[in-house]
């Protein structure tokens, strides 16, 4: 009943003075508005970067080429590339947890085709190729096993090259030279947009691995090798896995290093958002300084309110108020402040995510967790800045706060 009582206190003090308990909480106000729509930005960034990193693949598994190294220095990942397509067989053989393995064969090359030309990256790859990065066509079909083994000269085009060389036309079925090499068009890949980092996914040319191997890379090495576990629960005990059958496969001894990189989906999203996560705490850090600001306000008013007050504590104190009861009469005052100054400014962070996303077209997202811990926060400003005036006020003398004019 007592917290009830200084909590009505509190509130009738405040409405009597509305215009400077709203100029008070203007700090609050702005300062958790602020930090709201900055955290609502960096977990939206983290939601994207998740998504368009899920995008890459299901349960995804990289093997790239290691880092030569001169004078005991490190060159950097990709100047030592021993990888083979044997390597990539080998996998797919004696792996017990990878539900799809595919070499992966980059060429870039100049497209010709339809009604001009395009520069383009293609790739040779197996048939697990689309099921292990999730893709799927629009139109025709992806290529099979036969085309394999026949090193038929088939490829599947990205929705993006389909735009520029076969602009209101149907692809499937016509023909393709890619370095004066003809290749037949038997499908066209499913939209998957830009990744996080710009990149446009359909950008892309698929045909069998066999074929790019002998008809346009002309050489043993390969890029890169990607897999998939059937769940994510066995991807840490599968690239173990990878590891062991790489190291047996390139013959080396247990104090050599690891000729080439496993990484996967993990690895690169907490890069990814480690980036973003600095990035959100620096600006919520920048944003957090109206909080600063308005705690002061509070305190200032507050000391305000007190010197209005002395009569009205001295006679408190004198019919028997205890120090302790004035001190949580204004701290709790304080609170009511801070709190509701918070409360506004949650909807401004709101507000303000929506107007973000709207105007930029940024993906926003605020947890329901943030809305309680800028509640509590602005509780704790209340706390803090609230004490020593209501100390003060606690520690007058009744006689001096009863003559005091």
């Amino acid at each position: 009943m007592r917290l009830r009582r200084f909590i009505d206190i509190a509130v009738d003090s405040i409405l009597k003075n509305k215009m400077r308990s709203m100029l008070t909480m203007l700090g609050i106000i702005i300062g958790v508005g602020a930090v709201m729509m900055m955290v609502a930005v960096g977990q939206g960034a983290k939601s994207q970067i998740r998504q368009s990193i899920n995008g890459l693949g299901t349960n995804l598994i990289v093997v790239t080429p290691g880092a030569s190294r001169e004078g005991g220095v490190s060159r950097g990942a990709g100047t030592f590339n021993r990888l083979t397509v044997q390597d990539a067989e080998a996998i797919k053989r004696e792996s017990l947890l990878l539900s799809g393995v595919s070499p992966v064969i980059l060429a870039p090359t100049q497209a010709v085709g339809g009604k001009g030309n395009w520069r383009t990256m293609v790739r040779g790859v197996s048939t697990d190729y689309a099921t292990i990065r999730d893709w799927n066509v629009s139109e025709g079909r992806l290529f099979d096993a036969e085309d394999l083994r026949g090193m038929r000269k088939v490829a599947v085009i990205g929705a993006t090259v389909a735009k520029d060389l076969f602009p209101n036309q149907d692809p499937v079925g016509q023909n393709l030279r890619l370095r004066d090499v003809p290749f037949k068009i038997i499908g066209v890949l499913q939209s998957k947009g830009q990744t996080g980092m710009g990149n446009d996914q359909d950008d892309v040319i698929l045909a069998p691995y066999t074929t790019v191997q002998t008809r346009l890379a002309g050489h043993q090495f390969i890029g890169q090798i990607v897999g998939s576990t059937p769940n994510p629960q066995d991807i840490p005990a599968a690239e173990q896995e990878v590891r062991g059958i790489m190291r047996e496969r390139h013959k080396l001894a247990p104090y050599e290093a690891d000729d080439f990189t496993v990484r996967d989906q993990t690895d690169i999203m907490q890069a990814a958002e480690g980036t973003t996560d600095v990035m959100t705490l620096l600006l919520a850090a920048i944003a957090s300084i109206s909080l600063l600001v308005g705690g002061i306000g509070i305190m200032n008013i507050m000391l305000v309110s007190v010197t209005e007050r002395t009569r009205e504590i001295g006679v408190r104190m004198a019919i028997g108020a205890r120090g302790s009861d004035v001190l949580s009469q204004f701290l709790i005052e304080s609170i009511v402040l801070s709190v509701i100054g918070g409360a506004f400014g949650v909807a401004v962070g709101f507000g303000g995510a929506e107007v973000i996303a709207r105007l930029t077209g940024w993906s926003t997202a605020i947890a329901p967790a943030m809305v309680g811990l800028a509640m509590g926060f602005s509780a704790t400003v209340g706390i803090f800045f609230g004490y020593y005036p209501a100390r003060k006020a606690a520690q007058l003398n009744p006689i001096e706060a009863l003559r005091y004019e």
